[in-house]
């Protein structure tokens, strides 16, 4: 099974749209927390359904399960906590939601992308979700576009 991570600042709208195209994706997860802020920009919930469909004909799902929580998020953003501890924390959030029951496989079966906002996956929470998922699924190749 292939797995697609994708964050959308520090790229335009064509370079975003476009990477998924060339990706072949046809379901985009979005794992974020606060996906409606007027900040998000042409990534925003409702405008991001449209343009997924219009554009790559592209499933929008919403995913808050694979988000994590108000507190956990702040600490590291607003409080400027350090990365090894927002990976500890979102790592037991995880086990605690115990995502690998949750979720199915199958829901990976169309070309399916993660979405966040951090502009690679490097310190982002989607690259902790498919990392877990694939410790407890195995066989899955993580593509980070």
């Amino acid at each position: 099974m292939e797995v697609y991570t994708i964050g959308f600042t520090e790229k335009s709208a064509e370079e975003f749209f476009e990477r998924l195209k060339q990706a072949g994706i046809r379901r985009l997860l979005d794992v974020r927390l606060r996906n409606s802020s007027q900040l998000a920009g042409f990534s925003k919930r409702d405008d991001l359904r449209y343009f997924l469909n219009t554009i790559c004909d592209i499933e929008y799902v919403h995913e808050p399960l694979l988000a994590p929580t108000p507190e956990i998020l702040d600490a590291y953003k607003k409080s400027k906590g350090s990365w090894a501890e927002y990976e500890v924390l979102f790592r037991r959030l995880m086990e605690e939601r115990e995502i690998e029951k949750q979720l199915s496989p199958d829901l990976f079966i169309p070309p399916t992308v993660l979405l966040c906002s951090e502009a690679t996956a490097e310190n982002c929470h989607r690259r902790l979700v498919v990392e877990y998922l694939q410790e407890h699924w195995g066989a899955i190749d993580i593509h980070h576009l």
